[in-house]
């Protein structure tokens, strides 16, 4: 299996720091709540059949989560909501994220989007999409003396 990751150059250090302090600086909403961007952490696997999607979604469930697929593209997209919370006297801190989310994937040309299956687990989703049949590999006999090679699927 095929795990997909990027690495940063080692000069984007910097340039990365200063991108996750301010995603991570927490935010002033109207009311006067204070809340944090909401990036779900997600895996993206291949398996020899599958591209396997996993996504942390603590507290969400399955109203809370939408999954487009569209012009090759697979959506997910939902929203944790911040939970009202009485403050009385003394001290209060706030350092779960709260927040709409979307994030896009961009699949091979193929995909049957009727055979795209997702599930919840345990705050955990996971996006099961079928490779197509162009992508999937093939292996190929090889023939000995006059047969002819013999191609599975």
């Amino acid at each position: 299996m095929a795990l997909i990751r990027w690495e940063p150059a080692p000069f984007a250090t910097d340039f990365n720091r200063l991108f996750n302090s301010f995603f991570d600086t927490p935010t002033t909403a109207a009311d006067g709540s204070v809340a944090r961007r909401w990036i779900p952490a997600m895996d993206l696997a291949e398996t020899e059949g599958d591209y396997v999607l996993k996504a942390d979604l603590p507290g969400l469930t399955d109203k809370d989560v939408h999954i487009e697929f569209e012009n090759n593209v697979l959506t997910v997209s939902g929203e944790r909501k911040v939970e009202n919370e009485e403050s009385g006297k003394g001290f209060r801190r706030v350092e779960r994220s709260y927040g709409s989310f979307i994030r896009r994937l961009t699949l091979p040309e193929g995909v049957d989007a009727d055979a795209i299956k997702a599930t919840v687990n345990n705050g955990v989703l996971e996006v099961r999409v079928p490779k197509p049949e162009a992508v999937k590999p093939r292996k190929v006999e090889i023939a000995v003396g006059t047969e002819q090679p013999a191609i599975e699927s």
